[in-house]
């Protein structure tokens, strides 16, 4: 350990965080939020639960220290009678390489009960993540944080001077979505699908992918239309058929006005329509789901879809159907916007990928599959032949700051 006078403390603030739309200060340090309070307080318990969870923010700065440590509060989801998860992974990239991974001692531990819908908080210290040994000389450090955890930010000190990193001009992709997009199952959060499609895409990332969240909300319409970006997805479709939240009356207008609002401050900016990957629970299924508590009595999580497959003439969503309209819908504006674009999510994993790769929990991608994914969606899209390629890099919408 070093003593007090060789360390360096930085502030933690805007300059050296990336991907947050805001920092809130706490009696115990920065919570980073992926939603302004605004709008969490239009939302419920879980969608600020998910918001909470960092999935796509980064400490960024330059260095030549060859010691760093973070002290984080986390706090750890759980569910009564399930095995515990594993604690958050940050991990260390230097000069865009993966450098380094680590867990925080400590946190809290929150227990959901689902029999009952309780909860029980047990609270705990302050921990530290520490990243010794690294090279010396100048370098570009970021530092990922857990995308399954909340995660306050109470010090950071280093054993040489931090000094903010430009982002080169780099463009901004901004993508929506639900807990596949903040990359629930993924193995540590650089290596979620988004993250590794804007390492390779050479983009900028801000995850707005939230667990259980993505429900076409206005005020996240009015979010993306008051944020910088240069690149935005729209991942839509999960959450509609596993939450039951509305009938396809209401889901084709509810599409085209969560567009409408965008376009209002990004009238040109590429903007991709993405609709779920293949999910044989629900593609013909609709919802709700639920927990399949016969394996959660045994320690496991998986997901069941409850709903009769002969609800779809009443109106009930399926991912098959949110398919076929999204597809109708983008067709129909893309004839007087052509800046709108369309992938179907079975090209990034399908039904044919389900025998090499299946769900884990019938619902969320492994490890290896988000790194599938990530390589095919950068693929078609940001490479030079795919939707975005001609587009990196170019401001179509200036929009700055979030508003109400």
């Amino acid at each position: 350990m070093h003593c007090d006078a060789e360390w360096t403390t930085t502030a933690i603030t805007a300059e050296i965080v990336r991907g947050a739309l805001e920092l809130e200060r706490t009696e115990r340090g920065i919570l980073p939020h992926r939603l302004p309070a605004w709008a969490r307080a239009q939302g419920d318990g879980q969608l600020v639960t998910a918001e909470t969870q960092p999935s796509g923010v980064r400490l960024v700065f330059g260095t030549s220290a060859t010691t760093i440590e973070l002290d984080t509060v986390a706090t750890r989801l759980g569910y009564a009678g399930a095995a515990r998860r594993p604690a958050g992974v940050y991990d260390l990239r230097i000069d865009g390489r993966l450098a380094a991974q680590a867990h925080a001692p400590g946190g809290d531990t929150v227990t959901i009960d689902m029999a009952t819908g309780s909860t029980t908080r047990l609270p705990g210290p302050v921990g530290t993540v520490r990243f010794a040994e690294l090279p010396t000389g100048f370098k570009n450090v970021e530092i990922w944080l857990p995308h399954n955890e909340i995660t306050e930010l109470a010090g950071l000190r280093t054993d040489a001077a931090v000094e903010p990193v430009p982002d080169g001009g780099r463009g901004v992709w901004l993508l929506y979505g639900s807990s596949i997009s903040q990359g629930s199952n993924a193995g540590s959060p650089s290596t979620t699908w988004p993250a590794l499609a804007a390492a390779r895409g050479e983009v900028e990332l801000i995850n707005m992918g939230l667990s259980g969240g993505a429900m076409l909300d206005p005020f996240a319409a009015r979010i993306i239309r008051d944020t910088r970006a240069d690149l935005i997805g729209l991942e839509i479709g999960i959450n509609l058929v596993n939450a039951d939240v509305m009938r396809m009356r209401a889901f084709g207008p509810a599409v085209h006005g969560f567009l409408s609002t965008i376009r209002d401050r990004h009238p040109t900016t590429p903007l991709l329509v993405i609709s779920s990957i293949y999910c044989a629970i629900h593609e013909n299924t609709p919802g709700p789901g639920a927990f399949d508590l016969e394996a959660l009595s045994a320690g496991e999580m998986r997901f069941v879809a409850t709903g009769d497959p002969a609800e779809q003439t009443e109106g009930k969503l399926t991912l098959r159907s949110i398919r076929d309209e999204l597809s109708h819908i983008v067709a129909q504006r893309s004839a007087t916007d052509r800046n709108l674009f369309y992938l179907d999510g079975r090209e990034l994993y399908g039904e044919a990928d389900a025998a090499d790769h299946p769900l884990p929990d019938r619902l969320h991608p492994d490890p290896a599959t988000h790194h599938l994914i990530g390589e095919r969606f950068a693929e078609r899209v940001f490479d030079a032949e795919g939707v975005f390629g001609a587009c990196r890099g170019r401001v179509h919408s200036p929009a700055a700051g979030v508003g109400g």
